[in-house]
């Protein structure tokens, strides 16, 4: 097969305007300083007067804002999404918070009715028999290891997982996994594109890292977004103002004050598979190049080190391959590290 030639044309670049402030290369020591940095500098913006819906935090793919849409929350920062639902939108991201907000309160009856039903064989009748059955027994620790069979061997398994995630010396992160093996193939039977949705169950494992307790994780994650603007700094009239989160894809011909690109990390932008593709690295850099040319004032190019992937197996500590060497006199390189 003979390969067509890629066509290139010359461009020469140029701008209208002199001065402003130079692009900023943040370096964060982990993922939640990354988010929280962004966080910090968003609240700055808007009390020097820029309006939340003229800032924009711009990302790859769409799992990587959940960290940051955690912290937004936290913050009581309103915010809406292009590309891509919000973290606790998405349909899986709901059904393993089911798992763990029965494991907090096994009385939940929304939630339990949520995991009774991914199991294949199991409908709304026998889902209401087995709640019914589970609420009037008498509520402790040993209710997941109760006789339970009087029922089908696809609801003692589950039993028998939540029974195991139960003791309260395990973390967080070892009860995800655990419960993660559990529901994988019920997970891959219930969406067709799984694997595109993998992305999100491991960036969920990966938050649940920093905590200590199932009860301060599920207060974080089930955080009712805000609806109405930041209070004590929002002048009348912004009611309806909502920071920008979006896909650099749906970023396109649009620009905003200040703008944020996430995770400008070799690994995660360019992403591990594009360096395997010379077409598909091109791409890749000029997504970089659509990103960047969003801000009108303010740019700010960000990145964690030592992220961990866990498709390849790799430790991501570099900068994006784009804006690693570039020179000093045409950047402010800052560096975020806990105080």
């Amino acid at each position: 097969m003979v390969k067509t030639p890629r066509h290139k044309f010359h461009k020469e670049l140029f701008t209208h305007r002199g001065g402003g402030e130079r692009p900023a290369i943040v370096v964060a020591h982990d993922e939640n300083l990354q988010s929280r940095f962004i966080v910090q500098r968003v609240l700055e913006l808007r009390e020097q007067g820029v309006a939340l819906s003229d800032i924009a935090v711009l990302f790859r793919s769409s799992y990587l804002s959940f960290d940051l849409e955690i912290e937004l929350n936290k913050a009581n920062v309103p915010f809406t999404k292009f590309g891509g639902f919000k973290f606790i939108e998405t349909a899986h991201v709901k059904d393993l918070l089911a798992y763990l907000r029965v494991i907090e309160n096994p009385r939940d009856a929304v939630a339990w009715n949520r995991i009774l039903l991914l199991i294949d064989g199991v409908g709304p009748r026998t889902a209401e028999t087995i709640l019914t059955d589970l609420l009037a027994r008498k509520p402790g620790k040993n209710l997941f290891r109760d006789d339970w069979r009087g029922y089908p061997d696809r609801v003692r398994t589950l039993f028998e997982t939540l029974g195991g995630v139960m003791p309260e010396h395990l973390a967080p992160a070892d009860k995800v996994a655990s419960l993660l093996l559990y529901y994988d193939p019920l997970f891959k039977r219930r969406y067709e594109d799984f694997n595109k949705r993998r992305k999100d169950l491991e960036m969920f494992q990966q938050i649940t890292e920093r905590y200590r307790s199932v009860g301060s994780l599920l207060a974080d994650l089930t955080l009712e977004p805000v609806t109405e603007s930041i209070s004590d700094i929002s002048p009348p009239g912004t009611e309806d103002e909502k920071l920008v989160l979006s896909t650099i894809h749906s970023a396109k011909g649009l620009e905003w004050h200040s703008v944020f690109v996430l995770y400008a990390l070799d690994g995660r932008f360019p992403n591990i598979r594009a360096a395997q593709n010379e077409d598909a690295m091109e791409e890749e850099r000029r997504l970089m190049y659509v990103a960047c040319t969003r801000a009108k004032e303010n740019l700010f190019v960000s990145y964690p080190i030592n992220v961990y992937d866990r498709e390849s197996g790799l430790l991501l500590s570099k900068p994006s391959r784009f804006i690693a060497g570039m020179p000093e006199s045409l950047i402010d390189a800052w560096v975020v590290d806990e105080e």
